[in-house]
C-alpha cells in the first residue's frame, strides 16, 4: 500500500475535484432545477402525453435493447475466447466501433442501408412489409449497436480467466453444450453479465444521436425520452426537460446502484 504523503493526498484532492466538477456538480444541478419550486415539474412531464409516451418508448426499446445484446453478446464473447478462427483479431476491434465512431454516424449508416426507397435493403424490406427506418425497429437496432461492446467487454476478461478445464471436464462425462453453458460457464460468469446489461441499459437509455437519425423524431410516434428532452428544452419548457432528463438518469444510477450492492465482495486473498 502506497504511503500516505503530501503529495498522496494533492493527487487525491485533484481527482475529486476533476470529478465533481466534470460529473457530479452539473448532473446536481439537473436535479436542483428539477426539483426547483417542488414536484410541479415532474408533475407536468407526467402528465404529458408526449413525455409519458416518449419515456415508454424508451423502456420498450432499452429493453429489447438489452436482451438483443445479452444474447449475441454472451455469444460473441464465448467466440472470441474459446475458439481460433481467421479474422478473430478484426472481429475483436470491429467490436469496439461503436465506442469509436460517433452515434450520428451510426444512424446515417442504418439509414443509408434500411431506409425506404433510397436505403440499399429498404425497399425489399418494405416490399415484404416491414419498415426499419423511421419506425421502432430501427430505434431497436440503433440502440443495440451503440451499447454492444458493454456486455462483450464486461464477459471476455472474466470468459478468459475462468479459463474451459470446468467446461472440458463436463464435456468429458457427457454433458451437452447447452448444458454446459447452464451449469458450469453462466454461474462463472453471471455477475459479469448482469453488470454488462446494466451497463447496456443505462447507455440504450441515453442514446440520442443515432435514435434521433434513424427514428425520424415525431412525437408519439418515433420519439424517446432524449429527443423529447431537446424538444422541450428547445421549446422553452425547461420543467419537463429537467425532469425527463432526471427521470433517466435515476433509473440508470438506481440500476448500478443496485447492481453494485448485490454484487459479493471479492476476497483480498483471492479465495
Amino acid at each position: 500500500m502506497e504511503p500516505k504523503t503530501p503529495g498522496t493526498y494533492v493527487r487525491r484532492g485533484l481527482v475529486i475535484a476533476y470529478l465533481f466538477m466534470l460529473v457530479a456538480w452539473p448532473v446536481s444541478l439537473v436535479v436542483v432545477k428539477t426539483f426547483d419550486g417542488g414536484l410541479t415539474n415532474l408533475q407536468t412531464a407526467l402528465t404529458d402525453p408526449t413525455v409519458v409516451f416518449a419515456l415508454q418508448m424508451t423502456v420498450y426499446v432499452s429493453i429489447w435493447a438489452v436482451v438483443i445484446n445479452t444474447v449475441f453478446g454472451t455469444g460473441i464473447s464465448l467466440l472470441l475466447v474459446r475458439y481460433e478462427f481467421p479474422g478473430r483479431r478484426v472481429l475483436s476491434a470491429l467490436i469496439d466501433l461503436p465506442l469509436s465512431v460517433s452515434p450520428v454516424v451510426v444512424g446515417l449508416a442504418l439509414l443509408l442501408a434500411y431506409g425506404g426507397k433510397e436505403g440499399l435493403f429498404g425497399p425489399t424490406l418494405e416490399s415484404a412489409g416491414l419498415q426499419v427506418a423511421f419506425s421502432v425497429p430501427g430505434i431497436v437496432m440503433a440502440t443495440a449497436f451503440v451499447s454492444l461492446p458493454l456486455v462483450i467487454r464486461e464477459l471476455v476478461p472474466v470468459l478468459g480467466e475462468i479459463g474451459t478445464d470446468m467446461e472440458q471436464a463436463a464435456k468429458s462425462l457427457g454433458a451437452r453444450p447447452w448444458q454446459t453453458f447452464l451449469r458450469i460457464t453462466l454461474p462463472s460468469i453471471r455477475w459479469a453479465l448482469v453488470y454488462g446489461v446494466v451497463l447496456s441499459l443505462a447507455r440504450s437509455l441515453g442514446e440520442f444521436g443515432a435514435v434521433k437519425i434513424i427514428s425520424g423524431n415525431v412525437a408519439e410516434q418515433t420519439q424517446t425520452a432524449t429527443l423529447v428532452v431537446e424538444q422541450k428544452y428547445q421549446d422553452f419548457e425547461q420543467g419537463s426537460a429537467y425532469a425527463t432528463s432526471f427521470l433517466l438518469a435515476a433509473i440508470a444510477v438506481a440500476a448500478l446502484v443496485v447492481v453494485t450492492v448485490l454484487r459479493p465482495k471479492e476476497d483480498p486473498d483471492g479465495d
